[in-house]
């Protein structure tokens, strides 16, 4: 990782870094994050709670909590899609890595709901780990 992995969103308004290197990083197939992506897969880095630091636009970024899932956090000026964190906590765990400015210096380990993926994207043959539900 560089020495500051910063990112943001496609206005500009939100604009973070990550103050310690990513843990880990999958692709995700279920369909809510096909709906809130319009892609076939979202590709994420996990990081620890709390490294996330916001450098500007904090007060942009909204959550949309599903009753059953993570919160999606979101710019509100341009919709799109920055984190995700678990239900009842306050700081992001997972960032899209489209999100990044630079590479993050670790690839998607695994691929998880794979039960769920998009029948018009085939998934490739590419050697990742495949779970049908969230990976174990």
């Amino acid at each position: 990782m560089a020495a500051e992995l910063t990112g943001g969103c496609l206005c500009g308004g939100v604009r973070y870094e990550l103050t310690e290197p990513p843990q880990s990083a999958s692709y995700c197939h279920c369909t809510r994050c096909q709906r809130r992506s319009g892609t076939a897969a979202s590709p994420q880095v996990r990081v620890t709670p709390g490294t996330v630091r916001f450098l500007s636009g904090e007060e942009l970024v909204r959550w949309w909590e599903p009753p059953d899932g993570f919160p999606k956090g979101f710019c509100s000026v341009c919709g799109s899609a920055l984190f995700s964190r678990p239900p009842g906590k306050t700081e992001p765990t997972s960032v899209r890595f489209g999100t990044l400015d630079d590479d993050p210096g670790i690839r998607p380990q695994w691929r998880q709901f794979v039960e769920y993926a998009a029948v018009w994207e085939p998934i490739p043959e590419d050697g990742l780990p495949r779970y049908p539900e969230g990976r174990p």
